[in-house]
């Protein structure tokens, strides 16, 4: 069931309308049955694989928090994690392996071959494998106790509207919700519509219709495209990628605004950042967060007593400096491509992410020292290219590919080739354009509206029929939601 169809608006108005005629106590089952349902219209004989992860982290995570030998803890611990990422590795990854084996073995010359046969990917896996795990690892840092009713914990794992592509939650941040329902309160249900309709925008007036362009653009024989071609591309599929993301998190949170759940925002106007860490604070802000926390800080040698969730680290127990290195963050970084997709392409990029990161470190003392390197134009311009062009290797088939068109970036002599059309090129710069008129307005000139309530009534009256015009207009055929494939 995808968000941007008809099926989906009237299974949400059914489940909201049963849901606030229910007392308390039923809420819960309710919502999880209503998950399956929603789940189901794709595929009903992959529920029961949510709930395997689901019962074995959660009788896991009450065995880790009895037990006071800290070596069955981490006994425990490592069964859950294990069972979690063989799920995960075996429908997302087992392909892969067996592939690339074979080709190992053929460059070898081993009389070795893997028998090769079709895998189909359980939406939303990646997503929930990473709330269960974080769950337990919680239990077992004794951030967290385990939940007492598998129901409320079943519908931390399950709840539909951030089930497929997340966002990726916390346990402390959602099941407390779960336990103290709100009672309905029309500004909170209004502002999730407001919610809804805003990522339904984003989604049919703007990432469909550059999805068209990008889908032609990808189409071209790479070894005729320009160095002005690959930056068109990469920027076009950028704003494709973020405007369909963030507006499938805009229903995702409107979605659960009307069942009086609140969920942490995923995006922050990322393309305005001044820095690639600026950027993934940005940018799919839950999962930067989990990799943060459950990744890149133990790997790095931090012990973490206590979480913020996406606002922080907590309180630093031991920060070992001997284990500072560079290390982690592309080991991270390598994890984090993989865990996008099982294709080499995934790992260049996110490798391509570490490498930059890197430097951004190395050239922080000259930064220091050099003030018109601090120039927050000059950050943001050269911050918004190199994350644009990092999208290459996440939209091509392969890593030949990849290189063919950074290889273009580079030849100087033919630049400025155009082998798209005139308008394809104004597109994107327009895009651009309301980007970051976008961001100015709503910083600037939206504040100094809410001081004048007639005004701001007037202006938020034309901006939502503005938006349910745009909508209905351009809406035709429903097409997937890009994370959809992770």
């Amino acid at each position: 069931m995808i968000f941007n169809s008809v099926t989906f608006v009237i299974f949400l108005i059914l489940i909201v309308s049963v849901f606030w005629q229910l007392n308390s106590r039923y809420k819960s089952f309710f919502l999880v049955l209503s998950s399956c349902v929603f789940y189901g219209f794709w595929r009903w004989d992959f529920i029961p694989l949510i709930f395997i992860s689901a019962i074995s982290d959660f009788y896991i995570s009450k065995g880790i928090f009895k037990s006071e030998d800290i070596r069955t803890k981490k006994i425990l611990l490592f069964i859950s994690i294990t069972l979690n990422l063989s799920i995960l590795f075996y429908f997302k990854y087992l392909y892969f392996f067996l592939e690339n084996s074979n080709l190992l073995f053929e460059f070898l010359n081993l009389d070795l071959n893997f028998k090769l046969f079709y895998i189909i990917l359980p939406f939303g896996i990646s997503f929930y494998t990473f709330e269960t795990i974080s769950y337990t690892v919680d239990v077992y840092r004794g951030m967290l106790k385990p939940e007492k009713k598998f129901i409320d914990y079943a519908l931390f794992v399950t709840f539909f509207p951030k089930l497929v592509a997340g966002p990726i939650q916390r346990a402390n941040e959602l099941i407390p919700q779960f336990k103290n329902w709100r009672t309905f309160e029309l500004s909170f249900f209004s502002y999730g519509l407001k919610r809804i309709l805003y990522g339904l925008f984003l989604k049919v007036v703007f990432a469909d219709n550059i999805g068209s362009i990008v889908d032609e653009m990808y189409l071209i024989n790479y070894d005729f495209a320009s160095g002005i071609d690959v930056l068109t591309m990469s920027f076009l599929f950028g704003f494709q990628i973020y405007f369909d993301f963030s507006a499938y998190s805009h229903i995702a949170l409107g979605s659960a605004l009307l069942f009086g759940i609140k969920i942490p925002e995923n995006f922050n106007f990322p393309y305005i950042a001044i820095s690639l860490k600026d950027f993934w604070k940005r940018w799919h802000i839950s999962l930067s967060a989990w990799i943060r926390d459950y990744l890149y800080l133990p790997l790095s040698g931090v012990k973490v007593s206590n979480s913020s969730g996406q606002v922080g680290i907590g309180k630093v127990l031991s920060d070992s400096k001997k284990k500072r290195s560079n290390i982690p963050l592309f080991v991270t970084w390598a994890i984090m491509g993989l865990w996008h997709g099982s294709n080499w392409t995934f790992l260049f990029w996110g490798l391509f992410h570490a490498f930059f990161i890197f430097l951004e470190r190395l050239f922080k003392p000259l930064r220091d020292k050099l003030s018109w390197l601090n120039i927050k134009l000059f950050n943001w311009g050269i911050t918004l290219i190199i994350s644009m062009l990092s999208w290459i290797p996440f939209r091509v088939n392969s890593i030949e590919e990849t290189f063919l068109l950074y290889s273009k970036l580079f030849d100087f002599n033919n630049f400025f080739n155009l082998s798209f059309r005139e308008n394809s090129y104004i597109i994107t710069l327009l895009i651009l354009l309301i980007f970051i008129c976008s961001y100015y307005f709503k910083q600037l000139v939206v504040p100094r509206l809410k001081n004048n309530h007639i005004i701001f009534l007037i202006y938020t009256f034309f901006k939502y029929l503005l938006l349910v015009f745009l909508t209905i207009i351009f809406l035709k055929s429903v097409n997937q939601f890009i994370y959809f494939q992770f």
